[in-house]
C-alpha cells in the first residue's frame, strides 16, 4: 500500500512539472511575438523629486527581473518640474540603458516625428 501512494505521489509530481514545461514554453513562444513590435513605457513627472526614484525602481524591478521583457523602453517625460526630479532621471538614465528622459518640448517633437 505504502509503495502504491509513493508512486502515485511521484507521479503526480512527475505530471505537474510536464504540465508546468509545456505553460513556460507556450508562454517564450506567445511573447516572442510580442518582443518584435515591443510596447514602450511613458511615464510623465513633474516635481516628483521624493518619489520618482523608488517609482522608477518599481518599474524596473518588474522589467528586470519578471515577465515584463516584452516591454523595449521606458520612455519619462519631464513636465517642466522645479526640484531635482530631472537630475535623479537623468542619474538614472546613465545606469540604465533602456530608460531614456526627455523634456516636454523634445516629448512633442518625437510625437510630431511619429
Amino acid at each position: 500500500m505504502f509503495d502504491f501512494i509513493f508512486r502515485a505521489f511521484f507521479w503526480t509530481l512527475a505530471l505537474y512539472g510536464l504540465i508546468e514545461i509545456v505553460r513556460t514554453i507556450y508562454y517564450i513562444y506567445t511573447n516572442a511575438k510580442i518582443k518584435d513590435k515591443g510596447i514602450y513605457l511613458i511615464v510623465g513627472v513633474k516635481d516628483q523629486e521624493k518619489n520618482i526614484e523608488a517609482f522608477i525602481r518599481s518599474i524596473l524591478f518588474r522589467y528586470l527581473y519578471t515577465k515584463e521583457d516584452y516591454i523595449n523602453d521606458v520612455l519619462v517625460v519631464d513636465l517642466n518640474s522645479k526640484d531635482k526630479t530631472m537630475d535623479i532621471l537623468k542619474k538614472l538614465e546613465y545606469d540604465y540603458d533602456f530608460i531614456k528622459v526627455v523634456n516636454l518640448e523634445e516629448y512633442k517633437e518625437l510625437l510630431d516625428s511619429i
